[in-house]
């Protein structure tokens, strides 16, 4: 079995989350506490840890977010169609990025309750994922 990615990240209210992440997202659940609930996404393991700190909205979608990255182009729609229908609310719209070089690639970015953003993409070129070092792009930031 490959590695798996975890994530821990700060969650105010569990239902809300399950709304989310699994009604929105179709995420599987895992072990759940009165503070805590662990998230299957795509075989990655989420996990929202309550918290009665503020959450912090920071402005724009750097430097912090998460998120995947769709192998198949059709995967890709196929969560931004699910992710239309359940309402869920997005941050940035679809947009592709980077046209007709390498780096192609579409993206949309949601926002959960808690003031995380998660980013979805799909790569025209599976070399620009780790790869096309010699690019010097990386996003929209200025």
């Amino acid at each position: 079995m490959p590695a798996l990615f975890h994530l821990a990240f700060p969650i105010t209210d569990i239902p809300q989350t399950k709304q989310f992440y699994v009604d929105g997202l179709g995420c599987e659940v895992g072990r759940e506490t009165p503070g805590s609930i662990i998230l299957n996404l795509s075989g990655h393991q989420l996990v929202g840890h309550m918290t009665h700190d503020p959450l912090i909205h920071q402005q724009g979608i750097y430097p912090r977010h998460f998120g995947l990255i769709f192998t198949e182009e059709q995967e890709w729609k196929a969560l931004l169609e699910r992710s239309q229908r359940q309402n869920l609310n997005f941050y940035q719209q679809p947009k592709q990025r980077f046209m007709n070089s390498p780096l192609e690639h579409w993206t949309f970015f949601l926002e959960d309750p808690f003031a995380n953003f998660l980013e979805f993409k799909f790569y025209r070129h599976s070399s620009a994922i780790f790869g096309e070092v010699e690019l010097a792009e990386i996003g929209d930031r200025v």
